[in-house]
């Protein structure tokens, strides 16, 4: 990629780059030194009706995940607009991928296993919090200089598509990876270099654990691997051979042959970033925040914004006594405004999720009614007890009640709140009359989706 400014947001660019469904990345180092990577959106993609929007909810969402704790993940620092381009900037490298590993040659089993250990960890975590990755394949897995797996461009092939991804598209995905860690552990050969060569056996407990993850779960594949280390070389799960794999493939490009004299200083007001924009902002009615980033629609300017327009507006009528513009000074006012409106941003943003605003879509993870197990007598009023287990996201559950006795159907509906994940839903059955019935009831949970349903049977004689 040609990019003629060499930098982003502070983020320096080098020639390293590749293309993905999403876009160019390129390898950065960012502000503080540290290895990173930028991604900037093909413009056709990110340009489209509400698409900038869903990125930056995916992203938003990511950053409460792993403010709350989660790892596993490759951290975003910012989603910035710089004219028309929207790039997203992370925190940690992105390459090399296990796809750019295995394009060197194959993986040693200790490696392979510590790669599906590490993302079936971090996908189960993800489920459990309501949301999914939606892209698991080799080229979204980033291993570190340390050899760990981390997975990148979470939620972003969703949001690209406006869709939600099922948890069963991620455990498709771990299962392909799997398979292709098994391939590459069978066709190495005893010449592999840094890599080693692992027994057959290997290959065969990567294609059962993938044959496993569709049936039983993430969860079960994860504890067959961890439970059979014996089969791999020396007996143990391993980073090294990953790790020396990484650092042979991650050294940056070598600069440009011919020298380019150096840009000037790019006016920071160019850039803002996007991780402020409210909720339900039309992607094609961007905000009037900084030059360059359009001017189709007007609104009441929030308290950031105001502190940011009254530094830069200072800054700039800052002269000399000659008339000239004192311009350094004037860069320092635009770094300290666009540092303290970047923390009230980000203040903001954490402040918004903690309340909820931004919560993950409520989700069902189980149902179970119990009913009485004595027979009942004559002229019995029986509870039946319905217990629904949520990811503890707020929302609105609707169900109905069906007896098998009449055609009877109740209907309701049940607020939930973030704080709890376990609610009851009763149904309260009179019965009268001389019989010996077997009695069911039958509770269906309609929304949210998809449809689960689970009944319980008492016995009722008179």
């Amino acid at each position: 990629m040609n990019n003629p400014t060499n930098d982003i947001a502070g983020f320096r660019l080098t020639e390293h780059t590749w293309m993905t469904e999403l876009g160019n990345w390129i390898d950065a180092i960012s502000p503080d030194g540290r290895r990173a990577g930028a991604l900037l959106f093909d413009p056709r993609i990110i340009g489209l009706p509400g698409v900038r929007d869903r990125v930056v909810q995916a992203v938003m969402t990511d950053q409460r995940l792993v403010l709350g704790g989660m790892t596993g993940l490759i951290p975003v620092a910012d989603v910035v607009a710089a004219g028309d381009q929207v790039w997203l900037l992370t925190a940690q490298a992105v390459s090399p991928t296990v796809g750019d590993l295995l394009a060197g040659g194959p993986i040693d089993p200790a490696g392979a296993v510590s790669v599906l250990v590490e993302t079936a960890q971090t996908l189960i975590a993800l489920h459990t919090a309501g949301v999914t990755h939606g892209s698991v394949h080799p080229g979204t897995v980033v291993i570190t200089a340390e050899g760990a797996a981390l997975l990148s461009e979470r939620g972003l092939s969703d949001a690209i598509r406006g869709q939600v991804s099922a948890p069963e598209r991620d455990v498709a995905g771990w299962a392909a990876l799997a398979r292709g860690l098994a391939a590459s552990s069978s066709s190495a050969g005893p010449g592999t270099p840094h890599l080693g060569a692992g027994p057959p056996q290997v290959a065969q407990l990567l294609e059962r654990v993938a044959a496993m993850a569709g049936t039983l779960g993430l969860a079960a594949a994860r504890s067959t691997l961890l439970s059979e280390q014996s089969a791999l070389p020396g007996g143990a799960i391993s980073r090294q051979g990953l790790a020396q794999a990484a650092r042979g493939r991650s050294v940056f490009a070598q600069p440009r042959a011919s020298a380019r004299p150096p840009a000037p200083p790019r006016d920071e007001g160019d850039i803002v970033t996007l991780l402020h924009v409210p909720k339900g902002t039309s992607a094609a009615r961007p905000l009037q925040f900084g030059p360059g980033i359009g001017t189709q629609e007007q609104r009441p300017e929030t308290t950031a914004e105001r502190i940011w327009r009254a530094g830069r507006d200072e800054a700039s009528t800052v002269h000399r006594p000659d008339g000239k513009p004192r311009a350094s000074r004037a860069r320092r006012w635009r770094t300290i405004w666009a540092t303290a409106v970047f923390a009230v941003i980000m203040a903001g943003a954490i402040l918004a999720w903690l309340k909820a605003g931004n919560a993950p879509e409520l989700a069902v993870q189980s149902i179970d009614v119990v009913a009485p197990k004595k027979t009942q007598g004559c002229d019995s009023k029986v509870l039946i007890t319905g217990k629904v287990i949520t990811n503890g996201a707020p929302g609105e559950i609707t169900f109905e009640w069906r007896k098998n006795l009449d055609k009877t159907v109740v209907k309701g509906s049940l607020r939930t709140r973030s704080d709890e994940t376990s609610y009851e839903l009763p149904l309260r059955w009179s019965l009268s009359g001389k019989s010996n019935v077997k009695a069911t009831a039958t509770l269906r949970i309609l929304t949210p989706g998809p449809v689960r349903t689970d009944k319980a049977t008492f016995t009722y004689k008179c």
